[in-house]
């Protein structure tokens, strides 16, 4: 039975695919986009992280730490050249300051979490997504959950940034065929720029996606400065149009992830960038609608 590591099992998601659905997050990430909204994802490996507002300056990691890597006063409270990563702290912690993210799970041990949850799937055209990172960088591990699942006849999506191995797309296909497909940048060396990584092997897969019939929507993360021009626009449309599919999905950037940067203590790059105000993602949606692609906002 194939592991991978799993941040979190999140029901009740009504913004993953049709329906109500529940959200399997994966860690691991083949890109490292600037405006990443779930860092704690990126690494592959269980992570420790630290929530200063909830620290209620009981002590208690200090006692219980057997590596020193726990740092007193009012500071970061993790060292992480000395963090083995035991999690002993984040069990002890009183005030849930300290907090693991990453778990390895068996297949087997999700789907039983995850068929919980069939009445509302049942009852709202819903279903599983997974999401991360990168989920296609366990798929061994998705193909099992969706074999469950389809043969508990549940819906299984995957959410995907399309950097991945074809293979990897082939191991989940036939038993999941509907993918949330993100759209970063058309141009390679601006894509890997902004994302650490070219795009042709993502444009490529998403062509051979739609080529084999799946149902692929397509969506732009909307970054300010970054993807909104009308080049990148008309870029995209002629992108989507020539594999026939055009449609697309626009995701305003937001700061949400913000507060998690400062959990594992890593810098985030666009601290400075302003939310898109409504009138400006209301100027791109209308920029690729007249370019014929059909255009909506996610809220």
């Amino acid at each position: 039975m194939e592991q991978a590591v799993v941040t979190n099992i999140q029901g009740y998601s009504i913004h993953d695919g049709p329906g109500i659905r529940t959200a399997v997050f994966l860690k691991g990430c083949s890109l490292r986009c600037a405006w990443c909204a779930n860092p704690e994802n990126l690494s592959p490996a269980p992570e420790l992280g630290f929530i200063k507002t909830l620290c209620v300056g009981c002590g208690r990691c200090l006692g219980v730490c057997n590596f020193g890597a726990i740092v007193r006063g009012d500071a970061y409270r993790i060292d992480r050249e000395k963090c083995r990563t035991c999690f002993v702290c984040a069990d002890d912690c009183a005030g849930g300051a300290l907090v693991r993210y990453g778990e390895r799970m068996t297949s087997g041990a999700v789907f039983e979490k995850l068929r919980r949850d069939k009445m509302f799937f049942d009852a709202s055209g819903g279903g599983v997504t997974f999401s991360g990172g990168e989920p296609l960088l366990s798929p061994g591990f998705v193909r099992e959950l969706c074999e469950s699942l389809a043969a508990d006849g549940i819906d299984a999506c995957i959410e995907t940034c399309g950097c991945a191995p074809w293979s990897a797309f082939e191991a989940v296909l036939p038993k999941a065929r509907r993918f949330l497909f993100d759209l970063k940048l058309m141009d390679g060396e601006t894509h890997a720029a902004y994302t650490g990584k070219p795009n042709a092997q993502i444009l490529e897969n998403a062509r051979r996606l739609v080529a084999r019939g799946a149902a692929v929507t397509f969506r732009r993360p909307l970054i300010p400065g970054i993807n909104d021009g009308e080049e990148e626009t008309e870029r995209t449309a002629v992108f989507l149009k020539s594999i026939g599919v055009p449609a697309l999905e626009l995701m305003p950037y937001h700061r949400l992830g913000r507060s998690k940067y400062d959990a594992i203590n890593a810098p985030y790059k666009l601290k400075q960038l302003p939310v898109p105000p409504p009138e400006r993602v209301n100027a791109v949606r209308d920029g690729y609608t007249a370019c014929g692609i059909a255009c909506i906002v996610s809220r």
